[in-house]
C-alpha cells in the first residue's frame, strides 16, 4: 500500500462565473478533528513517526489532534512508580491499576474510546480502522514489560492485536492504529487512493507500474498504456483477484463474487488450474 497523493489545493479563483450558485448553498460545517491521546512510558518512540508523512499532514491540516502523555506523571510516590512485581511470583513487572485509573480520570470523556493493544484482543483490520476513524476521541494505553494488572481491563473499551507475535510494548501497535486511522480521514490523502488500495474491496491491490516502460527486460503490461480505461479497470480487477488467490486465499473464502468477478475467476482457473484450485468457496451473486 502506498501513502497516496496529496489532494490538489483548490484555486482561490472562481472559474466560469459560478459564484452565485455556489454562494447560495449554505456551507457545511467542517468535521471536528479526531482527538487521540496516547499513554506511554516512552513518549519519544512516537514523536518522530507522528510528525512525518500522513500523520504529520493530518495534524497540520487540522484533521486530527494527537497528544502523547508520559504515564509516569500519574506515577506513585516520590519515584513515580507505575508498575510492580506480580503476585504469585514470576519474571517481569506489571502495570499498576491505580496509575491507569488516575490517567483515565483526567483524559476520559463521554465520547472516548479507550484502546489497549493486547495479543489477546481482536485482530486489527481495515474495517475496524474505518470504525475508529468515525469516533471523536481515542485513548490508547501502551502496556510495557509483562502487561497490565487484570483489573485494568475493566477500564478498557477495546482490546486490539496487530498479530501473533510479542513486542516490547504497545507503542508500535499504537503507531499502526494511528497511521491506519488517520489516512482514512477526509482530506488526509486523495480519496481515490483509499478507494483502490488493498483490503478496501476485500482484495489485495493489483500490481502497480511506473517509468521506465522497460526495466531489465521486464516491460509494463501493454494494456496499462493503451488508454482504454474500461480495459484497464478489468485488468486491475483480475490481477487483484489473481494476487489475492496466490497470497491471501482466505480473504476469498465465503466471499460472494459479482458476475464479473466470477467470470474473471473462471479465467484464472483456466490459466492456472493447479495454482488456483484452493479457491472454491466464492459463488456468484445474482446481481
Amino acid at each position: 500500500m502506498t501513502e497516496g497523493a496529496s489532494p490538489t489545493e483548490s484555486s482561490s479563483a472562481n472559474p466560469g462565473g459560478l459564484s452565485s450558485a455556489v454562494d447560495s448553498v449554505e456551507a457545511v460545517p467542517p468535521r471536528p478533528p479526531l482527538e487521540i491521546d496516547v499513554l506511554t512510558l516512552f513518549p519519544n518512540m512516537l514523536a518522530g513517526p507522528l510528525a512525518e508523512s500522513i500523520p504529520g499532514r493530518a495534524q497540520t491540516r487540522g484533521l486530527a489532534t494527537i497528544r502523547v502523555h508520559d504515564l509516569r506523571q500519574w506515577g506513585l510516590g516520590r519515584h513515580k512508580t507505575v508498575d510492580d512485581y506480580t503476585y504469585g511470583g514470576g519474571a517481569g513487572m506489571v502495570l499498576r491499576p491505580e496509575v491507569v485509573a488516575a490517567a483515565l480520570a483526567v483524559l476520559r470523556r463521554p465520547d472516548s474510546t479507550v484502546i489497549l493493544p493486547d495479543p489477546g484482543g481482536d485482530v486489527f483490520g481495515q474495517a475496524r480502522a474505518h470504525d475508529l476513524a468515525e469516533r471523536r476521541h481515542l485513548i490508547i494505553l501502551c502496556p510495557r514489560y509483562e502487561g497490565v494488572d487484570e483489573r485494568i481491563r475493566s477500564m478498557i473499551d477495546l482490546e486490539l492485536s496487530i498479530g501473533d507475535y510479542v513486542l516490547s510494548g504497545g507503542e508500535i501497535p499504537a503507531l499502526v492504529f494511528i497511521d491506519t486511522i488517520l489516512r482514512l480521514l477526509p482530506g488526509a490523502i486523495d480519496s481515490e487512493s483509499i478507494a483502490e488500495e488493498s483490503f478496501t474491496a476485500g482484495l489485495l491491490e493489483y500490481p502497480q507500474y511506473t517509468r521506465p516502460a522497460e526495466f531489465e527486460g521486464v516491460t509494463v503490461p501493454a494494456i496499462l498504456t493503451s488508454g482504454h480505461h474500461e480495459a484497464v479497470r478489468k485488468w486491475r480487477l483480475k490481477e487483484a483477484l489473481r494476487r489475492t488467490v496466490a497470497r491471501r486465499p482466505e480473504l476469498l473464502q465465503g466471499r460472494v463474487l459479482t458476475k464479473e468477478e466470477s467470470k474473471l475467476m473462471a479465467e484464472l482457473r483456466a490459466e492456472a488450474p493447479a495454482a488456483n484450485r484452493a479457491v472454491e468457496g466464492p459463488v456468484p451473486s445474482d446481481s
